[in-house]
């Protein structure tokens, strides 16, 4: 019968790339984890890492067993955590992802007052601006900041956030400042690159929208910040990363007549799988942290 710990050696000679680095992540010899996966192997009756003096790589077998292995340990920490539940304590892994320039600002302090609740959770947290896909990527819970398209994923929403059109006042001092929607045309935008580079804004008969002129194009909200800090051009960004640049003076906002198209702060999770009560104690957690409004958004109403 396949025992536990060799399908656990397996994944984490995978997740190492060595078998003496699996060793290292399981606290366990070199020996014991190479003789668990020849076991595996064994039980199986198929080879599922190809071994060389330079490397391992995964056979086509490996391949496919892989994610049953994953699903296999992943299940099985998920039901020890539902037994804890079952008696009051929450506890076990808890793997979230979140955008770097939010996570920065605003999760440190509510992450710390949600493990302080929850003591015997182990919680690893990713910062990553790129796409992460929460249905594949092996996280319990991304935060995402934008709409949510994907039918696979079930979305609780934390937060509305507003989204600003700011400048520094050196940059207006220069270029004069827009005084409407069409005038952001003839101006230099600091824009974001994964999303559409439209801005949109809430007209009365409907939206219209503004295309700048690039002056650059990045991923990550806080150098957008910064950039348009230092008055390389205007930017519309979410209020969390803007507020305390327009309390220092270091930002304004900029009024075009129409109210900027607004965002959602989301916790998003696979549909197939079922929500762990850590993940919804998260998103209870972060809720209250935020507030409604949240506390980002209440300075500039």
């Amino acid at each position: 019968m396949m025992k536990l710990d060799t399908v656990a050696a397996f994944a984490a000679i995978v997740d190492a790339g060595s078998i003496s680095g699996a060793a290292r992540l399981m606290g366990r010899p070199k020996s014991v984890v190479s003789e668990r996966l020849a076991e595996l192997e064994r039980e199986l009756d198929t080879r599922l890492i190809q071994r060389t003096t330079r490397k391992l790589s995964l056979t086509e077998d490996g391949e496919t067993f892989l994610p049953r292995a994953r699903t296999i340990l992943r299940e099985t920490v998920e039901a020890a955590a539902e037994l804890s539940e079952r008696r009051g304590t929450l506890s076990g892994p808890l793997r979230i992802a979140a955008p770097v320039g939010f996570g920065m600002l605003h999760l440190g302090k509510a992450v710390s007052h949600f493990l302080q609740r929850h003591p015997h959770i182990d919680l690893s947290l990713d910062l990553d601006d790129d796409f992460v896909d929460a249905a594949a990527d092996g996280y319990d819970a991304v935060l995402r900041v934008g709409t949510i398209a994907d039918n696979r994923l079930v979305a609780k929403r934390l937060a509305h956030t507003r989204r600003l059109l700011v400048a520094s006042p050196g940059y207006l001092a220069r270029n004069g400042a827009p005084a409407r929607v069409s005038d952001l045309a003839d101006h230099r935008g600091v824009l974001y690159s994964n999303r559409e580079s439209d801005w949109r804004f809430a007209a009365k008969g409907g939206w219209v929208v503004a295309r700048p002129r690039a002056v650059l194009r990045v991923n990550n909200g806080l150098v957008m910040r910064d950039a348009t800090t230092a008055g390389l051009g205007i930017s519309l960004l979410p209020s969390f990363y803007v507020a305390d640049a327009l309390e220092k003076g270091d930002l304004v906002v900029l009024d075009v007549g129409c109210e900027p198209e607004s965002a959602e702060i989301f916790v998003v999770y696979p549909r197939d799988r079922n929500p762990s009560a850590k993940v919804l104690a998260l998103v209870d957690s972060l809720r209250s942290g935020f507030g409604d409004p949240p506390y980002w958004d209440i300075a500039h109403r």
